[in-house]
């Protein structure tokens, strides 16, 4: 009884679900798809999604995923520069976190939590300003690891996942909520593939 309970929610908010916000997680979609093929074409058609989504996230009061999707448009234009410019070298090798990032990382995670918090709750309408700021911060926490090339940048993306799942079903854009799970199994890939490479290079030295 419960799982039609759930199953009839869903429905319903499927069929509440905008336009725009198809079109945003059908961009997002195809940037996954793109990269995953190692296509440079991921970062215009992502820049494309990240822009339909800050509107949407603004709209529903989720300031700090907005704040968020900023920096991801910022390091999209960077990354596709640089892809450009650079295209032709060997990447940054994968490595593990070692102890003074991984201090790095939790002030990342701490302290923007704190401030992205104060500034929720003090100069937003936010209803939301503990758990969204702390989707936030650990996802700021985890891209800071991913430039690095660390393997540890999965599990501290997922954390940020795992949270913004609910929260976005929470204000009712099922389907972000529905793309947030599918970059939680992509995570959960991406770590075990990752791994597998760093031992490989291990092996290999």
């Amino acid at each position: 009884m419960q799982a039609d309970h759930w199953l009839h929610l869903f429905k319903e908010q499927v069929k509440q679900t905008s336009l725009l916000e198809w079109a945003s997680v059908s961009f997002s979609v195809a940037e996954v798809l793109l990269a995953k093929v190692n296509n440079v074409l991921l970062y215009p058609t992502g820049i494309i999604g990240i822009l339909l989504g800050t509107y949407i996230l603004l709209d529903v009061g989720l300031y700090a995923e907005s704040i968020l999707n900023g920096y991801y448009l910022v390091m999209s234009i960077y990354g596709w520069w640089y892809w450009i410019k650079k295209r032709n070298e060997p990447p940054v090798k994968i490595s593990m976190t070692n102890r003074r990032e991984w201090v790095i990382t939790l002030l990342i995670v701490f302290v923007g939590w704190g401030v992205l918090y104060i500034l929720l709750k003090h100069f937003t309408d936010s209803t939301v300003p503990v758990w969204d700021a702390w989707v936030s911060s650990t996802a700021w926490a985890g891209m800071w690891l991913l430039a690095r090339r660390k393997l540890e940048n999965w599990v501290l993306l997922n954390v940020s996942n795992i949270f913004a799942i609910p929260l976005l079903w929470h204000k009712q854009l099922v389907m972000f909520s529905v793309l947030t799970l599918f970059l939680f199994i992509v995570a959960i890939f991406g770590f075990f593939d990752w791994r597998a490479i760093l031992k490989k290079d291990k092996a290999a030295a």
